[in-house]
């Protein structure tokens, strides 16, 4: 739950927030959708700029889905503490947030309420990528994390399988990628660095 060293990764943004934030005058900021499926906080993807500006690509290709976020498709290069890791590759996280899963199953029943469901965010989606129901999940055991008097986790990491089949048959994923959701940038990001050409060869 606390990994060691240092993690490189990796953010898509406009052009002019990017510039913005390596010149010192800000961080990431952090996403508060309901959908967002590692919860609320800075989204990086985890050793990979490729994917990073993709993301930004298609962002400034689909104006409706994040409104004049991208106008000039940039990356910057984040040098992230873990601290206290939610890692959902780890059985130990996955039985946390199981656990939770449950607690909020049953505290939305009592209360007369329903669930949150995960729903495609377009007509081709196949990978359900409006994450409702996994976001309200761990921002619920976040609030267990809070109430029980126990430490707060600072980042989540999460393996994210989409894209479906690489090819035929496969259990690989097209769009397999790690990402990272940190919590308060101003504790967790030691630093930002400008992404060279050469790390998208």
């Amino acid at each position: 739950m606390t990994p060691e060293g240092f993690i490189l990764a990796y953010h898509g943004c406009d052009a002019f927030v990017g510039e913005s934030i390596l010149a010192g005058k800000g961080h990431v900021r952090p996403s508060l959708n309901k959908h967002d499926w590692l919860g609320s906080g800075a989204y990086f993807w985890e050793s990979s700029p490729t994917r990073a500006l993709q993301w930004a690509q298609f962002l400034k290709e689909h104006p409706k889905i994040s409104p004049g976020a991208v106008k000039e498709p940039f990356i910057i290069g984040a040098i992230i503490r873990p601290g206290r890791c939610l890692d959902l590759t780890e059985a130990h996280c996955l039985g946390l947030v199981n656990e939770a899963y449950e607690l909020f199953r049953v505290a939305t029943v009592q209360s007369g309420g329903f669930l949150p469901v995960n729903e495609p965010g377009h007509s081709a989606d196949q990978d359900l990528v409006k994450r409702f129901l996994d976001c309200a999940v761990i921002e619920f055991l976040h609030t267990l994390q809070a109430d029980g008097g126990r430490p707060p986790f600072d980042t989540v990491r999460g393996a994210f399988f989409e894209g479906g089949e690489l090819f035929p048959g496969a259990r690989i994923s097209a769009r397999t990628h790690i990402q990272w959701c940190v919590r308060d940038p101003l504790k967790s990001i030691v630093g930002y660095f400008r992404v060279t050409a050469a790390a998208l060869e």
